[in-house]
């Protein structure tokens, strides 16, 4: 449905054509010596700073778009890879393959995303001044860096998933965390979101924690029939605000 990145002359002219940014790169970076495929922009130095986490197809041109849009609000945004570099699986059976080996061994989830981090403030990004954000599967990995502790100042999930894992809590949080869910969504029902607002308060987390009626999983994904205009654009709002509220 959506094509894969493709890390040439061509992309980054077409991003630079897209936003006013002064600085835009799709990179190769590596982590345990395996390459992995990102992309930084940032409209200027030392802006406050966005960490992307993909869904479940990898990083592809939907979190470019996003990552572009931020970056004409005056945000930096890295995309991370959490799959490798030339992975962008296609089919069900081969998505649920590279997330299912993730969900599995969450050590290497959070080593993906704090490299992921180091190679921003390699190129220049300020992740003192951070929030981190994630579409499905992202919006799940998002909640993991959240529960490491990172001090980064934000946590938000589009449509993510909301389960904590067992011998895992919220008590080394450290930023605010925002929940942006639909309650027609039959991958993540309505009670996994009752859990982790239980989960948020008794470990007195700051949070904010929205449902959109209709919408179901993957509502903000612009051309699927799951896509939802309101959803997405209510919850597109209020993570902006969100952003104003934290970063500075």
């Amino acid at each position: 449905m959506r094509n894969k990145i493709k890390n040439t002359v061509e992309a980054l002219f077409l991003s630079l054509m897209l936003t006013n940014a002064a600085y835009c790169e799709s990179m190769i970076y590596h982590v345990d010596e395996k390459p992995y495929e990102g992309y930084y922009i940032s409209p200027e130095s030392d802006a406050p700073m966005v960490l992307l986490i993909h869904d479940w197809d990898g990083l592809t041109d939907y979190e470019i778009k996003r990552a572009n849009m931020l970056a004409d609000m005056g945000y930096a945004v890295f995309a991370a890879d959490l799959f490798g570099a030339g992975v962008r699986p296609k089919e069900v059976t081969d998505k649920r393959q590279h997330t299912g080996e993730l969900y599995k061994d969450r050590k290497k989830m959070r080593m993906l995303m704090n490299s992921a981090l180091e190679k921003a403030t390699e190129l220049g990004a300020n992740t003192d001044n951070a929030v981190a954000m994630g579409y499905c599967f992202g919006g799940a990995a998002v909640l993991e860096l959240a529960r490491s502790g990172v001090g980064l100042k934000g946590f938000a999930t589009f449509h993510g998933g909301l389960k904590t894992p067992s011998g895992q809590d919220y008590s080394t949080t450290r930023g605010e965390i925002l929940v942006m869910h639909g309650s027609a969504d039959s991958n993540i029902p309505m009670d996994q979101f009752a859990s982790l607002a239980n989960e948020l308060e008794a470990a007195g987390i700051s949070h904010q924690m929205v449902t959109y009626s209709g919408a179901p999983h993957a509502f903000t994904v612009f051309g699927s029939d799951r896509y939802r205009e309101e959803a997405d654009r209510k919850s597109w709002a209020l993570f902006s605000q969100f952003l104003k509220e934290k970063l500075h």
